[in-house]
């Protein structure tokens, strides 16, 4: 059985490859591939927004594990949410296993609270991507983990880094949530008893550790396994900006990592015991032994990898909106709709032009063309409208640019995205212009297509 793995080079993917490694032949993913294949485990570049990257890598796999999360930016400039950029991701990943033939997927995700109002963006976002894989035709497991206690985690991190740097901690409202942390080497042991196993597919699962207790606790606990006196001091009224900057400012970690952790804090995060997962003899971990175990990988000189700043396109722009889809309509027919909303903007100085796969964005007055998209019929499906940039006044004509209106969770929504663009205008004219008037032309073709709901969809070309 070969088992690709998407987020190898993730604390999680690195440890779930050493623990896989002497069973099955590994695929290991990561976006930008500086590493050697060696023995049993071949490395593949794969930027999982292109899914002609993500058909790529998952060639010839068995099973797929994803690992990965999109908290951190992923092009210059980045425009939209991590909601949104995970959603595209994930739903890659599922139609490249599905045109692969993958024969089981494995989901790793996190915790989301029960019956304590609506979750945090963070949460929200894990249980739309648990439906992205739950609506698959390739066989789901999906596992959900609170805090995973690892030596290179980036919870790890946080909390013993304001331990070993705070003395005396102001401790906000959060910091008295329940949570069960679980041991990293009992998540890879669980994924590793999954795996082929069919007894586990199109289920949830739980992954916690044998201790339930606060985020305040578990601080004490890191501070007496390092033999640190500290003490707590309950502080209700800190805001979640205020603990953002707070934490960022003692860890070094980035904002876009803590904000969204810190909104999710709020609520209290543990397994539900009908859907704990168990390996048959081995129990669970406690929080000390989790603890004993990270210690030993745990360098405090050096940065998890979702510290780190991700290698990125330079000067390359990503934009990602989320559209209703109105009842009936297809991204199809979204696309279509985009095409005949443009000339219809104020003030009127934009005309489409449609001439075979080819869509020309042309100025009025003087006349000239702004950007070049050729349509790519073979890439591109009901569900799924692929546009590559090819030129313009306003684009290189070089990289992978590209233009694509997409369904997504089970067609109560549309991304349009925008990937891999790289402007011909210098940078800091670029963000200060065009990329600001493209955010307003799609909140206005939000707008539009709101007033769509009920009409029947344009007639496509």
């Amino acid at each position: 059985m070969r088992v690709a793995i998407a987020g190898a080079s993730g604390f999680v993917g690195k440890a779930l490859m050493n623990a896989l490694s002497r069973d099955y032949d590994l695929i290991a993913l990561s976006r930008s591939n500086k590493k050697d294949s060696q023995k049993n485990i071949e490395w593949r570049a794969c930027d999982l927004f292109s899914l002609l990257d993500a058909e790529k890598g998952l060639q010839g796999a068995d099973v797929a594990v994803y690992l990965v999360h999109s908290m951190r930016p992923s092009a210059h400039l980045s425009q939209g949410s991590f909601e949104d950029f995970d959603l595209i991701v994930a739903d890659n990943f599922v139609k490249a296993a599905e045109r692969c033939g993958v024969k089981q997927i494995i989901y790793l995700g996190g915790l989301v609270p029960e019956n304590q109002g609506r979750p945090s963006k963070h949460l929200e976002s894990r249980r739309e991507v648990e439906e992205v894989f739950e609506q698959s035709k390739v066989p789901a497991i999906i596992f959900r983990a609170a805090v995973i206690i690892g030596g290179e985690g980036s919870s790890f991190h946080i909390m013993t880094r304001l331990v070993e740097r705070l003395p005396v901690m102001v401790c906000p409202s959060w910091t008295s949530t329940l949570n069960q942390p679980v041991a990293l080497s009992d998540v890879c042991r669980s994924i590793a008893y999954a795996l082929g196993k069919s007894e586990f597919e199109n289920k949830t699962f739980d992954l916690g550790g044998s201790d339930i207790l606060s985020y305040r606790d578990m601080m004490l606990k890191v501070a007496a396994f390092k033999g640190l006196k500290r003490r707590c001091i309950p502080f209700p009224f800190v805001t979640p900006g205020l603990s953002t900057l707070w934490v960022c400012g003692v860890t070094g970690a980035p904002k876009s990592l803590v904000r969204p952790l810190i909104e999710g804090l709020r609520f209290s995060i543990v397994a539900r015991k009908d859907h704990e997962f168990k390996v048959p003899g081995h129990p669970s971990l406690s929080l000390e032994q989790a603890l004993q175990e990270a210690n030993q990988s745990y360098d405090h000189h050096a940065k998890p990898h979702a510290f780190k700043k991700p290698e990125i396109g330079r000067f390359e722009a990503r934009s990602v909106q989320r559209l209703p889809l109105p009842k009936g309509w297809s991204a199809e027919d979204v696309a279509k709709a985009y095409m005949d909303f443009l000339p219809k903007l104020r003030p009127l100085f934009v005309n489409v032009r449609v001439k075979d796969s080819w869509v020309y964005f042309e100025n009025r007055f003087p006349k000239f063309t702004l950007l070049e998209l050729e349509y790519s019929p073979e890439r591109s499906w009901r569900n799924r409208q692929l546009f590559y940039v090819r030129g313009g006044l306003l684009s290189q004509k070089i990289g992978r640019g590209r233009l694509e209106f997409r369904e997504v969770l089970g067609g109560r929504a549309c991304l349009a995205a925008i990937h891999d663009f790289k402007p011909k205008l210098p940078w800091f004219v670029y963000t200060s212009t065009q990329a600001v008037f493209h955010l307003w032309v799609m909140t206005e073709f939000k707008r539009y297509l709101k007033r769509q709901e009920g009409r029947a969809a344009p007639v496509s070309t």
